[in-house]
């Protein structure tokens, strides 16, 4: 079909769409460049407090503490999973609370006390009860996620969270076990608690 100006139907869709394409992709290219975050001039000087060190660092403001621990300090028992704050392996304690550590920017711990996995055991060398008992339960299986369990593990215990079998699961359960351990890692917890030991997991 011949349009009466003597341009085709076909030219003109074709025109049409090859501009609606490149509207479109002008867009996106708009939207990439906004949503980039600018450059930041400089570096923040930061105090880490980590399990009893003082570390003196100049970070990034966006650097987050997971990455302050393991790039920065090669703190490595703290992993990174997600990183997306969802499975709870970079979990640390804060003034004895838990947080993930990938959600955690490094200059909001500024000298605040951290206490990672390197620094459960105690001064003589002897593993935190919770560790041991992680051994004794067979709570570990591939091991990845076995640090943020701990310390998630023992702040359960201090927050008050480990009453009950149930108890313990809920407050658990934000630490995620891919290899599916999670009746060891009861079991452990249950036991540093004074718990009788529970069942398999309904």
């Amino acid at each position: 079909m011949t349009m009466s100006d003597g341009v085709s139907r076909r030219t003109v869709l074709k025109t049409g769409a090859a501009a609606t394409a490149a509207g479109s992709i002008g867009v996106h290219i708009s939207a990439a460049r906004t949503a980039t975050p600018p450059a930041m001039d400089g570096a923040s000087p930061v105090v880490l407090r980590i399990n009893g060190e003082r570390y003196q660092l100049d970070l990034d403001p966006r650097t987050s503490l997971l990455d302050a621990l393991r790039e920065h300090l090669d703190l490595t028992g703290t992993k990174k999973g997600c990183d997306h704050g969802q499975c709870g392996a970079c979990t640390v304690l804060i003034d004895g609370r838990r947080v993930l550590a990938c959600l955690t920017l490094a200059v909001q711990a500024d000298g605040r006390p951290v206490t990672t996995i390197e620094g459960l055991r105690g001064p003589d060398g002897r593993l935190h009860p919770m560790q041991q008992a992680f051994i004794d339960h067979d709570a570990l299986q591939c091991g990845y996620c076995t640090p943020g369990q701990i310390l998630s593990a023992v702040a359960c215990l201090s927050e008050g969270h480990a009453g009950s079998v149930d108890e313990i699961r809920e407050y658990m359960s934000g630490n995620l076990c891919r290899c599916a351990a999670y009746d060891g890692i009861t079991a452990a917890i249950a036991a540093v608690a004074g718990l009788p030991a529970p069942g398999p997991e309904a």
